[in-house]
This record gives C-alpha cells, sequence and structure tokens, in this order.
C-alpha cells in the first residue's frame, strides 16, 4: 500500500524524497557482478558511510543489469528512509 505525503507544508520534522534523492545521487558507488545472474551495489555516501543493495534473478539468462542495479538502488532508498528517520528521531529528542 503506498501512503501519499502533503510535502507542501514545509516542517522540517520529516524525512523528504528529495534528501533521499540527494543522498544517492551524491554518492560514490562501486558494482560486482556474480554467477552471471546477481549485481551488488554499494553506495558510499558523503559521510563515508556505505549502504548495500542487491539485484539478482534466478536464471543467468534473465539477468538485466539496469534492472538489478534499479532493484539495488530501490533497497538502498528504502534502507536510507530507515536511517534519516532514525537520525531525525534522535535530533528531535536533543540525543544529536
Amino acid at each position: 500500500m503506498t501512503c501519499e505525503i502533503d510535502y507542501s507544508n514545509h516542517n522540517s520534522n520529516r524525512v523528504t524524497p528529495n534528501q533521499i534523492k540527494e543522498l544517492l545521487d551524491t554518492a560514490e558507488t562501486q558494482e560486482a557482478v556474480f554467477w552471471d545472474k546477481e549485481v551488488v551495489v554499494s553506495y558510499k555516501l558523503s559521510s563515508g558511510f556505505t549502504v548495500l543493495g542487491r539485484g539478482a534473478c534466478v536464471d543467468p539468462a534473465n539477468f538485466n543489469i539496469e534492472i538489478g542495479r534499479k532493484v539495488a538502488r530501490e533497497q538502498v532508498e528504502n534502507q536510507l528512509w530507515q536511517l534519516e528517520g532514525y537520525l531525525l528521531q534522535n535530533k528531535l529528542i536533543g540525543k544529536l
């Protein structure tokens, strides 16, 4: 289920899609292909923290590296939503 959020209210107490996109767009990446059917992509964020995503298929004949990269990026996006939310929560309670 997709949740639609109104980002027009510019309250700073939220993580936004643009923040996540900026983190990924400015990250360095390295990737490796394994067994002709899996791509693993490591994103090194500007802080030096790394996040890993992977895309794979069952049959190497079906492997498409572009789809694998897309799946890996989506996995990393999901991880970043959680990490950035955790960071924001700690800032809001004065722990950072």
